[in-house]
């Protein structure tokens, strides 16, 4: 405590130091005990008091913290909820972008994914962690000397949303850290989940009181986090489970699982299921015990997470721009149930793809109410011969979106409807069509109604004899036969001014991921193209000057929001190229693509002209997605909107990252084996991009270079067998100019 609180205090007690001493050592030994308790219940699971012997201590620090305020502290018990909802959420950028976990749903797929580990290593020996994955919300919690100082959600991996107030609510979550070797830095990720008992509980009371229960923890937590007022979030019983690590400075476990028992040392709660295995056998040979092992713990769980135990080891592998090379989830098999199609609605996309969503009679699946479907296609309605009025057989597609999967005939409604392709858009009108194949090339896909290529279709030049597709719980190549079809699965809306469409790419180009333009979202976006003030992705960056007056009228359009709207359109402006671009969808590509193709050229008129052969240059880019890059810019409307976004003060530049061209290793192939001295693996690999060299992970005809550390092992006698040059660690940054 303070020299200044101690003396407020001791001024309040009429100048009594003695008093005021032991009021402030009080205080600090009731929140020690309280804290030594949440750490026996959250963490160890052993509560060594009852609920009211801790409520009484509770409440004991909350009465000396009212009488004496000089006494609180941020880390303080008491202080775990505000007595103030904010405002709104701010944006947080992660400081390593927070990736998905890539799924597998059969045992084929997890030997498949270990023999890429082994590959990836370069025969080095590895281990696995495998643990239950957690059916929650996914959130980064940052501690800085000890104490939370931010809290955040996963959002689109690189910008969440800062919910550090509602997660100081979750007992588990400590706000300071036990231990004298706690990190300065430490960034700690994991998942916020509703334990079964306490989503139970929380029902059963909304229920009493006539309110409306919640179908589902997982989904029931989002909607907690989201609150604006942590008071409502205090009390219902929210867990945080670590499962991973951001920044974490100084680092010095080797593994996860040496750092997972310091966490549990210092405080935060990690999952007490996880295992470690030396072999993937060792995890499918228990997989089912799993399976059912899921419905015993405490909290919701659809799957196992398989990781790689050492940390040098993921560097290695590292990961693409969606998920981490060095983990793969298995998911359990996804329920299914009964119901009545009652009728198909069909939905126009950005890209003008029209799909039918079954319409259900509510059913239960999985924790929540099903009234909705995806029927993926029209040759999936006219493969499972599916019709308005049967009774149809749904699962959940990575237990996350309801899918149509079989019909029960022995139930057919003789009155069932057949359903087929409009030859109208369902929102304009115009003519359908059906996805041309591309020139050049043919189109099949397979005869096995389990293989993927079921519910899609592949096009190539050569049509292949047999399907080579991993197909759901086999162990096998699909190896079915496969069929010439005529055209492209999708069936297309051939109207480019489609409303439906018009609204999907907007939305789409205005979305956090893209142009991030608050106040512009589908809601309005749809409102706006209705009222025909939007008629295009560049008509966004007129409405102000054009239709501010008409804005202003709009219901539920108030000032304050229009100007928040303003706001975004303007600060969109100045987004680098990669958002336009993956904004924009040009060639249909994702903002890791955008990205590659923003620092090679760094302006979109340098981009536009870019020809097949030069963006084939690029690594990463291929054949078949610059052909879509090219006919984007020569196509009259592709070329139209980004002249029109430019014309209207949006940026087409991004500056390009910079490399030492002329470094010792630019343009070459590094292999970093064993461990070195004075950097990490993660370290190391940033030096060489940065030097304008590329790191890979294993050694090849291909590598121009090898660095080797301490315990160096089969890399480095696989680049003397292959006569690849190899210098230690001294050497290397001797050349680089860094001894």
């Amino acid at each position: 405590m303070a020299p200044r609180a101690l003396l407020q205090i001791s001024n309040a007690l009429r100048y009594n130091p003695a008093m005021a001493k032991n009021i402030i050592k009080q205080a600090s030994v009731l929140r020690e005990d309280i804290r030594r308790h949440d750490y026996a219940y959250y963490v160890l699971g052993k509560p060594v008091i009852s609920d009211r012997e801790y409520d009484k201590l509770f409440a004991e620090l909350k009465a000396m913290e009212v009488e004496h305020p000089e006494l609180v502290t941020p880390d303080s018990p008491t202080q775990r909820v505000g007595e103030q909802p904010i405002e709104g959420f701010e944006h947080v950028t992660h400081s390593i972008p927070m990736l998905s976990v890539d799924n597998t749903y059969d045992e084929t797929q997890l030997r498949e994914f270990d023999l890429r580990v082994a590959k990836g290593l370069g025969g080095e020996s590895y281990r696995y962690v495998v643990e239950p994955k957690v059916d929650g919300v996914a959130v980064s919690l940052v501690y800085e000397r000890g104490m939370l100082v931010l809290a955040a959600t996963r959002g689109d991996g690189e910008t969440g949303d800062d919910i550090t107030h509602n997660v100081r609510t979750v007992p588990s979550v400590p706000l300071r850290l036990f231990g004298e070797d706690v990190p300065e830095l430490l960034e700690v990720r994991g998942e916020v989940c509703w334990p079964w008992d306490a989503f139970r509980a929380f029902n059963a009371k909304r229920e009493e009181a006539g309110e409306p229960t919640f179908a589902n923890p997982r989904n029931a937590t989002t909607g907690s986090l989201k609150q604006l007022d942590p008071r409502n979030v205090t009390g219902r019983g929210l867990q945080f489970v670590a499962h991973g690590l951001g920044r974490v400075e100084p680092l010095r476990a080797r593994t996860q699982s040496e750092l997972f028992a310091s966490l549990k040392k210092w405080g935060i709660p990690t999952s007490p299921y996880s295992v470690e295995v030396d072999l993937i056998e060792e995890v499918i040979a228990k997989l089912e015990k799993w399976d059912r092992r899921r419905e015993s713990l405490p909290y919701e769980t659809d799957g196992l997470v398989i990781k790689i135990d050492a940390l040098d080891q993921r560097d290695v592998l590292g990961a693409t721009s969606r998920y981490p090379r060095w983990c793969i989830a298995y998911k359990f098999a996804a329920e299914q149930a009964e119901t009545v199609l009652l009728d198909v609605e069909l939905q126009v996309g950005k890209t003008g793809v029209i799909t039918p969503v079954a319409k259900l009679d509510p059913v239960h699946l999985a924790g929540t109410t099903i009234s909705n479907a995806s029927l993926h296609n029209f040759d999936q309605i006219e493969r499972l011969d599916v019709r308005v009025g049967d009774r149809v057989i749904i699962e959940k597609a990575g237990e996350i979106i309801p899918q149509v999967v079989g019909v029960v005939l022995q139930k057919r409604n003789k009155h069932a409807r057949a359903i087929g392709p409009p030859l109208n858009c369902p929102s304009c009108g115009g003519k359908t069509s059906w996805e041309p194949i591309k020139p050049g090339h043919r189109a099949y896909h397979c005869t096995n109604k389990k293989c993927e290529l079921y519910l899609n279709r592949r096009q190539r030049k050569n049509i292949p004899d047999r399907c080579r597709m991993i197909t759901k719980n086999t162990d096998r190549g699909c190896d079915n036969s496969v069929q010439e079809v005529d055209h492209m699965v999708d069936l297309i809306c051939t109207n480019p001014e489609c409303q439906a469409r018009v609204i999907e790419g907007i939305a789409h180009f205005a979305s956090r991921d893209n142009m991030d333009i608050e106040g512009l979202g589908n809601v309005w976006t749809e409102k706006l193209v209705k009222e025909r003030l939007l008629r295009s992705i560049a008509d966004i960056y007129r409405l102000e000057i054009r239709y501010k007056e008409k804005l202003d009228q709009m219901p539920g359009l108030g000032a304050k929001s229009l100007d928040r709207l303003f706001q975004g359109i303007e600060e969109s402006k100045k987004k680098p190229l990669a958002r336009v671009l993956a904004g924009l969808r040009i060639g249909d590509i994702g903002l890791a693509t955008a990205e590659l193709l923003a620092n090679e050229f760094g302006d979109m008129k340098s981009l536009s002209q870019a020809s097949i052969a030069r963006l084939m240059e690029i690594d990463g880019i291929g054949k078949e997605l610059t052909e879509r890059i090219v006919t984007y810019f020569q196509s009259e409307e592709g070329e139209r909107t980004w002249k029109e976004l430019s014309d209207r003060g949006v940026n087409m530049t991004q500056a390009k990252r910079e490399v030492a061209a002329d470094s010792p290793i630019a343009g070459k192939t590094v292999v970093v084996t064993g461990t070195l001295q004075s950097m990490d693996r993660k370290q190391i690999q940033d030096l060489i991009k940065q030097l304008g060299g590329k790191s890979a992970g294993s050694v090849s005809k291909k590598t121009d270079l090898v660095v080797y550390g301490e315990s160096a092992g089969s890399k480095l006698d696989k680049a003397r067998e292959l006569g690849v040059e190899a210098i230690d660690e001294k050497e290397f940054l001797k050349r680089i100019g860094k001894s």
